[in-house]
């Protein structure tokens, strides 16, 4: 995906004014909900309407593919097609978001998916699936997807002032945990009402209300651009070489990368329900769903009450619980207390990833966010896809019950590991204390990066 050179400066493209004093007076009102901040209800609604599109075409071309080819291999190469684009993407993604207005970068990838979605439900018309252009057309929603993720996380900031991007974060977390529950369940029914074709038009109807609603969202606090100096590869490569000068940063990331990753047990869910807990498939639905109602739970809550003191133990003892949880989880053969494990765990996993977000935010300068939001999105990316691989291998190897076991272990001494090896990390007590001029680090960084973000 390409980007005008004539969009290099950062220009609002805003339809709208900023809004009257009185809507900012409201919006800055001591208690005031986050929900009444201008622009950030559109933003808010417009992402939940196109994440709902990706839930709902995730489920329904799995189901495609697996039902034309009756081959399991196919289904890992939807995957491929998808995660492949994304992975090579990323760091040149962060790089543009970077240098060009991230409201137009969001509006061409969203505008892409939407074009996705109508091939697809081209596809879909004929009277036989042509699997390998289903591919063709994964592929390009991956490259669509490079630029996505990392453009919301950075355009957030500039859409909400710095004193409430807490709880913005909060409510933006809950909301699309929502959309991912959401969505799976609408695709489903959607396919068993119409095929794949209805399916299609509602996905693409979501990207084109995303994209309606993203006019209405006015940018006001991106900073003014910078003049570029280095090289391609030194654009590309200075988010890990900022975030490597940030320990804070560092600590944050890696965290989530090996708890999620040695610690999941997502994977394991099926063979739970089946062979430990013989619950059924009424039961495996149960059980996927608890750590999404105890992570909805708790982002409800932190949207309307953020907490702003001791941010950093907070985390390591939500990463710490989180451990402890999936620990009652793999020894549990009660259905009722392995459902109230893995709500405690979901709810956890939301205080995490509240401050692990607010705190990535807080310590980035807006010039460096494109690019440390796109190696954080490759660190997800890589904990939750390797994590699934891990699970199910340690449970072959092991026993599922061991795995799970071993799982929560290590997820426990990785909290453990990191609050004595990140002691930055878990001395800020507010998150301001994570502000780029925070650490000598950073300023050393930022004369040499300061010079490639725009």
């Amino acid at each position: 995906m390409s980007v005008p050179r004539a969009t290099e400066r950062r220009l609002s493209l805003d339809p709208l004014p900023v809004s009257n004093d009185v809507s900012d007076a409201i919006s800055s009102e001591p208690g005031s909900s986050i929900y009444r901040y201008p622009g950030f209800l559109p933003f808010l609604i417009g992402r939940l309407a196109a994440v709902c599109a990706q839930q709902i075409q995730a489920v329904v071309v799995a189901w495609q593919v697996y039902d034309a080819t009756r081959d399991p291999l196919s289904l890992a190469a939807v995957g491929l097609a998808q995660f492949i684009p994304m992975l090579l993407l990323l760091l040149p993604a962060g790089d543009l978001i970077d240098r060009f207005d991230r409201k137009r970068i969001l509006t061409i990838s969203w505008a892409m998916s939407a074009l996705c979605s109508a091939l697809l439900l081209c596809l879909s018309l004929g009277d036989s699936l042509n699997v390998p252009l289903v591919y063709v057309a994964l592929a390009l929603f991956g490259c669509a997807r490079a630029f996505t993720g990392p453009t919301l996380q950075s355009l957030l900031p500039q859409v909400v002032p710095r004193e409430r991007l807490a709880a913005a974060i909060a409510a933006n977390s809950m909301i699309m945990r929502s959309a991912t529950i959401v969505g799976p369940l609408v695709g489903g029914g959607l396919y068993a009402l119409g095929d794949g074709p209805l399916s299609y038009v509602c996905c693409l109807a979501g990207f084109l209300l995303g994209l309606t609603l993203l006019r209405w969202v006015p940018v006001r606090f991106a900073e003014p651009p910078k003049k570029l100096e280095a090289t391609a590869w030194q654009r590309f490569t200075a988010g890990i070489v900022f975030i490597r000068s940030r320990p804070i940063i560092l600590g944050t990331m890696s965290l989530d990368l090996f708890a999620v990753l040695l610690g999941g047990v997502v994977a394991l869910l099926p063979i739970y329900a089946q062979e430990v807990l013989q619950v059924g498939p009424a039961g495996l639905g149960a059980l996927r769903s608890a750590m999404a109602i105890g992570e909805i739970l708790v982002g409800l809550w932190l949207s309307v009450r953020p907490f702003d003191r001791r941010v950093g133990l907070t985390m390591f003892a939500a990463v710490a619980l989180f451990g402890l949880a999936n620990l009652v989880f793999a020894l549990s053969s009660l259905f009722w207390l392995s459902f109230l494990a893995l709500m405690v765990a979901g709810g956890a996993d939301m205080v995490s990833m509240y401050i692990r977000s607010s705190l990535i935010q807080f310590s980035t300068p807006d010039a460096m966010r494109g690019r440390v939001n796109a190696v954080n999105m490759l660190f997800i990316g890589s904990s939750n896809e390797l994590g699934e691989f891990r699970a199910g291998s340690s449970a072959a190897w092991f026993g599922t019950v061991p795995a799970a076991l071993l799982g929560a272990l290590c997820t426990l001494t990785v909290a453990g590991g990191w609050m004595w090896g990140f002691k930055s990390l878990r001395r800020v007590d507010r998150f301001e204390d994570a502000s780029p001029d925070a650490e000598p680090d950073a300023r050393a960084v930022a004369p040499r990066e300061g010079a490639t973000a725009a």
